[in-house]
């Protein structure tokens, strides 16, 4: 048995055993079309065949990732429910009291609203969610607190990017999904390496060397002490 292999059964068995503990049934994900969920989903099928449901959750998306997603769903006959979260996205939007000018803080909106969404299936069907952070994303925190960083179980956290795309190969993830470049889908033509300003492989040999271009190596440790609040719960004042 190949070494990827033995760790796609680990990480299945990792699944079962904390649903067990939690006392759930399975588990929810989304699922948005990028290769991390796709590995995500794929890992879910053969740890829970009848318990994992998949949502596919559009805000004004490229319509490609809806695509994507549904590719990947018919490739590992996933349960799927498709939630059209545009027409909240807009209205909470009108409801807040002014306009604000931080095109970040209204994109985070999208995966805080996907959140709560995964939790509403979770508790309906007995379910855990699944994040699909990888170990990459969360060294420089890549992701937005209390939205895609609100979950129960991160099953590729231990991962750097290029051992999920060998993990995608393995599961038999498509090629389409595999090759197409990682985006959080915040915006129109937004992509992970261009907003973080390096790319994954050069993110991923630091993490696993330590080594790297000064000056990115500057940024990735700087991205990584600005994010340790998102990584850890939140400081507790002590009344002693």
């Amino acid at each position: 048995m190949k070494e990827t292999d033995k760790t796609i059964e680990s990480i299945v068995e990792w699944l079962r055993e904390q649903v067990s503990n939690a006392g759930a049934k399975g588990v929810v994900f989304g699922l948005s079309g990028g290769i991390d969920s796709a590995v995500v989903a794929a890992l879910a099928k053969k740890a829970f065949p009848g318990e994992s449901l998949g949502v596919i959750m559009p805000i004004n998306s490229n319509p490609q990732d809806e695509k994507d997603a549904v590719l990947v769903a018919s490739a590992f006959e996933l349960d799927t429910a498709t939630v059209d979260l545009a027409p909240v996205y807009h209205s909470f939007l009108k409801a807040l009291p002014f306009e604000g000018e931080s095109i970040l803080a209204r994109a985070n909106l999208k995966p805080r609203l996907r959140m709560m969404t995964l939790y509403y299936f979770a508790q309906e069907m007995g379910y855990l969610v699944c994040g699909t952070s990888n170990k990459s994303e969360l060294e420089v925190g890549y992701f937005t607190k209390h939205g895609d960083g609100g979950v129960d179980l991160l099953p590729i956290a231990d991962f750097v990017k290029s051992e999920v795309r060998d993990l995608a190969r393995a599961l038999g993830v498509p090629s389409e999904v595999i090759l197409k470049a990682p985006s959080a889908g915040l915006w129109e033509n937004q992509t992970d390496e261009k907003e973080m300003g390096f790319s994954y492989d050069v993110l991923d040999n630091y993490i696993l060397t330590g080594e790297g271009p000064e000056d990115i190596v500057d940024k990735i440790q700087r991205m990584n002490r600005n994010s340790a609040h998102k990584r850890t719960y939140p400081p507790r004042f002590e009344n002693n």
